[in-house]
């Protein structure tokens, strides 16, 4: 009987019932006669806000914003912009950001309808834009608008930076107790433009709940730069990823547990394949042909003399996990993730284990 609680104790890819959460639901994909919804609430949606702002100043004589692409506007030069530029140059930036906020408003209103998500209390927002003063006044103000249609939520930006949240959230992917007489961790975070690996010190001497875990070193790969990448040179460029935090985790006498959490776009089936949402990635990853845990597991074999755990889980929820110590009586919330696309995931609290 005890091996048989034990087997059923132990984590899986893409688990619903994780120690400390219940992952109601995540990657849903609402359609309506215009498309997918959470296409008006990514990168490029707002990148094309921008365009439409500056199509009429061009007409009118001079774009305000250059000669620059608005695709190839980065986040630091449209903030540098909305603080510090010419008044018509911050109003295009302005402008854009209130239309965004409205787009990103009524996609919160339709997610809000799904039973999943119904009687939530709190959505973080993290993915690329949250990293930006932009994208925080753009969370800010879907936040007031949401308040004004009379619906009591909070809505707030995610509290680490969005490279730190993927790998962060990875510790809560397996029961407190795995993680015990352990310094840290190997996590990854898989997005459609850059691919994270990094070690996590999880700090459990400061804090058992995991709420002083900190990014110790980490690799940011930007593969979205590589035109015509396939799918087995980015898989070997993240194992040399890891092998090298492996080395210098070592080489500074870290306890390394025997495991990596994975965060990756896509619906994660229980024996670690991905059914389908990973069209972003480098060559083709959805499929029973391919199978990422395996692949990592097969090239490193063992984490400090124990076999490696790997686990996969989509890579909203693994963001959305790095909220779970500053939830405290908060029951019911969400995530959404502003990227390549937009991720979502909905999660109910409970006791940890």
């Amino acid at each position: 009987m005890a091996d048989a609680t034990t087997q059923r104790s132990m984590p899986k890819h893409g688990d619903s019932n994780l120690s400390s959460v219940t992952v109601d639901a995540y990657n849903c994909e609402l359609e309506d006669e215009e498309g997918f919804v959470g296409d008006r609430a990514c990168k490029s949606a707002f990148h094309h806000l921008i365009e439409t702002w500056r199509k009429p100043m061009r007409r009118a004589g001079e774009d305000p914003l250059g000669e620059e692409s608005s695709e190839n506007l980065s986040k630091k030069q449209l903030d540098q912009v909305l603080i510090e530029g010419e008044p018509e140059a911050a109003a295009v930036v302005q402008s854009a950001i209130e239309d965004f906020a409205q787009q990103l408003t009524g996609v919160v209103q339709r997610y809000l309808k799904l039973k999943a998500w119904k009687e939530t209390e709190r959505i973080v927002v993290g993915g690329g834009l949250r990293d930006s003063r932009v994208g925080e006044i753009a969370i800010g103000r879907t936040a007031v608008l949401l308040k004004a249609a009379g619906l009591k939520i909070e809505v707030t930006p995610i509290r680490h930076h969005p490279d730190e949240a993927g790998l962060l959230g990875a510790m809560h992917l397996v029961p407190r107790w795995m993680l015990a007489g352990h310094d840290a961790i190997l996590a990854v975070d898989i997005g459609g433009s850059n691919i994270r690996a990094g070690v996590v010190l999880l700090n459990l001497k400061k804090a058992s709940d995991l709420s002083k875990a900190e990014i110790w070193k980490f690799e940011l790969w930007r593969h979205g730069e590589e035109k015509g990448l396939a799918r087995d040179e980015a898989i070997e460029k993240l194992v040399d990823m890891l092998k090298g935090l492996l080395r210098r985790a070592n080489k500074d006498k870290l306890q390394l547990a025997p495991f990596i959490g994975i965060g990756c776009p896509g619906v994660i089936e229980a024996d670690g394949t991905i059914d389908r949402g990973s069209q972003n990635l480098p060559g083709k990853w959805e499929g029973k042909h391919f199978n990422l845990p395996r692949v990592l597991q097969q090239a490193i074999p063992e984490i400090a003399g124990h076999d490696t755990l790997v686990l996969l889980h989509n890579d909203a929820v693994v963001q959305g996990l790095s909220e779970i110590p500053w939830m405290g009586k908060i029951e019911r919330w969400g995530v959404l993730t502003i990227g390549t696309g937009l991720g979502n995931a909905h999660f109910t609290s409970r006791a940890a284990e």
